[in-house]
């Protein structure tokens, strides 16, 4: 299933790897109570938290973005073949979902130019590369991977000081830099006058948001910032892996005040269908109106 919308002159697609009920809400926010979830729960049933289960409904999605001169992925899921064991639902996958449904964009790993990662946890980087002859090798042939500073310093760290306990980096970054295809770059950094990077730290702590199209008609490819149109009503709701609950707090107020009655499309990475929406006041926080 692939989903095209236009932002001014360019064309995204959003590419999906899975949309499902993962994670129970309480565990996912810690500081969320029972009495909250319950007085939201009639617009968040069935579409942001599934009815049967009570798990939050989460989409694993990438999103292109071809402007007049580049065709530019935005994360890249969990990909193929990749050792898990401490996320069995996304262990050693052998799907072809997202293969196929890049193709239905009409995109090839070899059409991509930029490769972007927001930050570099499991679901964002998996197809990155790809096993090749028993290799993990740079699974977009020309493609340069755009890599925050401090992100790819961070997590290298955490590996490099402890051998395994992040084998996300190991098979899905650090081929990428061993073939020379990445680039480092600040969290601020500028592809053209239509791409530009967002600081947007918290989750991680180098995540960046990226900016597509010019004022009057642009959207926020938001990453990891915002998981769920709950955070959205209630910024102050952390997620139980963020690196700096306070600074991703402050992180979601200053964007969303910013983009609050505007025309600017907020795209978070794991909201479900359509996973675009803009956002206006409700209450001391905001809400999320999608955009079909």
């Amino acid at each position: 299933m692939s989903q095209t919308f236009t932002v001014g002159d360019l064309t995204v697609h959003r590419i999906i790897e899975s949309e499902g009920p993962l994670f129970d809400p309480k565990m996912f926010f810690p500081t969320l109570t029972q009495e909250i979830l319950d007085e939201n729960a009639a617009w968040l049933k069935p579409k942001y938290i599934d009815p049967a289960s009570g798990r939050l409904v989460l989409c694993i999605q990438s999103y292109v973005v071809r402007t007049p001169h580049h065709t530019i992925l935005i994360d890249s899921c969990i990909g193929n073949h990749k050792p898990r064991p401490d996320f069995p639902m996304w262990d050693q996958l052998t799907s072809d979902r997202y293969e196929k449904n890049l193709a239905a964009a009409g995109v090839g790993f070899g059409d991509i130019d930029f490769v972007m990662c927001t930050h570099l946890h499991v679901d964002h980087i998996g197809w990155n590369t790809r096993l090749e002859n028993g290799r993990w090798v740079p699974t977009f042939p020309k493609a340069k991977y755009l890599f925050g500073e401090q992100e790819l310093a961070f997590w290298t760290e955490q590996e490099r000081s402890n051998p395994g306990s992040q084998p996300w980096i190991s098979d899905s970054v650090l081929p990428v830099v061993e073939a020379k295809r990445h680039q480092v770059v600040n969290s601020d950094y500028e592809v053209s006058d239509v791409v530009k990077l967002i600081p947007t730290p918290g989750h991680t702590v180098g995540h960046f948001s990226v900016r597509v199209g010019k004022s009057g008609a642009d959207a926020i490819i938001a990453g990891d910032m915002v998981h769920s149109p709950l955070q959205v009503r209630y910024p102050e709701l952390g997620m139980f892996v963020d690196y700096d609950t306070t600074q991703g707090i402050a992180t979601r107020r200053k964007l969303f005040g910013e983009i609050c009655d505007t025309p600017t499309l907020l795209c978070p990475a794991h909201f479900p269908s359509p996973s675009k929406g803009r956002l206006t006041r409700w209450g001391d926080g905001f809400r999320y109106n999608p955009v079909q």
